[in-house]
């Protein structure tokens, strides 16, 4: 919806009040959505553009899929290994998922009160304080964006090292591993990710069903195959060292700093969110998908995470496997079969792309509704959807081109690069502080909330509560570097990222977007 002024948002509202109801709800059902999808459309002020071809099981398997928890156990289990050993990643996984699980529900009643594909922004438009509420919701939407839209070239790293380090595994002789060839790689693995957005777009509930039933088969692989066939530690050994390799000031540190690994495991929980205008019902299943997916990945990560540790082999082959990919090595430890070897990180490949794949759609539906609300430089053409077609192409070729752009300064330093990416989980974490800060305000004030499908009744504050305080102990240590004497390419450049796009983005809303930014609570109808 097009609307490029304040003068315009009034009309807009206007329109709803005098008559539109009944055309909204007559799109919106047109397009597989519910009455409730059409009430709260219209409430949000909101025009229905995306075809609502995700249910439940379609739904979880997405954030399922996306969250790839146990696959991130096994492919980011370094960084907690070296910053708190086994103890140490072990059980700062467990308490991750405790504390997130309630982060989940926090955001998973603000999707019940506005399921909205803006997610964050849109959030804390609505519940800020008014003085706040435009600003605030726009530095969010860029934070919330930023952090998606990074998450894309890391994908793309993360599937070529898998690659490098299968053709290595094969042939450990094999000239592969210059940054030239990662980056060319990640541009095939870009445009796979996108072209499968575009053009099989139909087909992606149907794929996320199928790549759910693999990802539950797959856990049973490894699990079958690492306790079968590895050599174990001992359970004494491994539930009670503690490793300090950054060589922090104290181990509790060491730890929080490990924490990197778990929260890797769980990030972008919000992702059903940003799907939800294509999502049947999606005021009462949102919240359901994403409290369901997060706690089944949960105990598939905790229960993965623990066999990698007990099963692995020697902690010091397995981080300096000639792969570079310690899982790989960790499986060969296992079979010593190069073919067997070969068949599980086949599968890994699988899944981490479809994964890659939820990634660019929630990307891509959050720019979108970000542009919408004209948060973005060319809004109008990134949010126009071709009719017939129902996804947000142009979305999509937004995501492909910085994608592309940030994949090119890997050709000459992937430190760079890794600098940028790096602030995806900051990003993010950001933006559930200050979106369920918002709502915990709202409690504290005893002023109402929305009417919701799924609440947390008389325990929402103590819930909100938990995951604030976690949520700022993962915001802070997002931005550590593994040593505290990091060489350039050991730094954690997240922080300086992160500050200074957050500069830009405030500079930015004060000289020229705050004149053309419409906060969605200006669209929203009262009843």
């Amino acid at each position: 919806m097009a609307v490029p002024s304040e003068l315009k948002t009034a009309n807009v509202i206007e329109d709803f009040d005098t008559g539109e109801h009944h055309a909204v709800s007559t799109h919106t059902t047109s397009l597989g959505g519910t009455q409730y999808d059409a009430q709260d459309m219209h409430r949000m002020g909101k025009q229905q553009e995306l075809r609502r071809n995700f249910h439940l099981i379609s739904i979880v398997g997405f954030v399922v899929v996306l969250q790839s928890t146990w696959e991130s156990a096994l492919l980011s289990a370094g960084f907690g290994l070296f910053n708190g050993g086994t103890a140490g990643v072990i059980w700062m996984t467990v308490i991750t998922w405790v504390f997130v699980m309630a982060m989940i529900a926090s955001l998973a009643e603000m999707a019940s009160m506005a399921p909205t594909a803006g997610g964050q922004y849109h959030w804390v438009s609505e519940f800020a304080p008014r003085s706040v509420q435009k600003g605030l919701s726009y530095v969010v939407g860029w934070s919330t964006a930023l952090g998606w839209v990074s998450g894309i070239p890391a994908c793309a790293q993360m599937l070529s090292a898998l690659v490098i380090g299968l053709v290595l595994l094969v042939n450990p002789d094999a000239q592969l591993g210059e940054l030239w060839h990662v980056t060319l790689i990640m541009f095939l693995w870009l445009f796979l990710m996108v072209g499968f957005n575009m053009f099989c777009a139909q087909y992606l509930p149907l794929a996320e069903g199928i790549i759910l039933v693999l990802h539950v088969v797959a856990f049973f692989a490894f699990l079958i195959l690492f306790w079968t066939t590895a050599e174990r530690l001992p359970a004494d050994e491994v539930f009670t060292t503690w490793t300090n390799g950054g060589e922090w000031s104290s181990m509790g540190v060491s730890a929080l700093v490990g924490l990197s690994t778990p929260l890797w495991c769980f990030i972008g929980p919000d992702a059903g969110a940003h799907m939800s205008e294509e999502l049947h019902d999606a005021s009462a299943v949102l919240p359901k998908a994403m409290m369901w997916a997060t706690f089944f990945n949960g105990i598939f990560g905790i229960v993965m995470m623990i066999t990698f540790v007990f099963c692995g082999g020697a902690l010091d082959s397995v981080l300096d496997s000639p792969t570079g990919v310690p899982v790989l090595q960790a499986v060969y430890n296992a079979t010593d079969s190069v073919a067997g070897t070969m068949v599980m990180g086949v599968l890994l490949v699988i899944l981490v792309f479809f994964s890659s794949v939820s990634v660019t759609a929630s990307s891509s539906r959050q720019i979108w509704a970000f542009a919408r609300d004209k948060g973005l430089p060319f809004s109008s053409w990134i949010e126009y959807v071709r009719p017939g077609w129902n996804i947000p192409i142009n979305a999509l070729l937004v995501c492909l081109g910085v994608s592309f752009v940030l994949a090119c300064i890997n050709f000459g330093s992937d430190v760079t690069l890794n600098a940028i990416v790096s602030i995806s989980n900051a990003a993010l974490i950001f933006s559930y502080i200050i979106s369920i800060g918002c709502v915990r305000l709202r409690r504290l004030r005893n002023q109402p909330l929305l009417a919701r499908r799924w609440s947390l009744g008389a325990f929402g504050g103590i819930v909100n509560d938990f995951a604030l305080v976690f949520l700022v102990v993962a915001f802070i240590f997002s931005f550590f570097p593994m040593t505290p004497r990091p060489s350039p390419a050991d730094m954690n450049w997240a922080a300086l990222m992160f500050g200074a796009l957050g500069i830009v983005a405030s500079i930015n809303y004060i000289v020229s977007a705050r004149k053309h930014y419409i906060a969605p609570v200006s669209l929203v109808k009262q009843e």
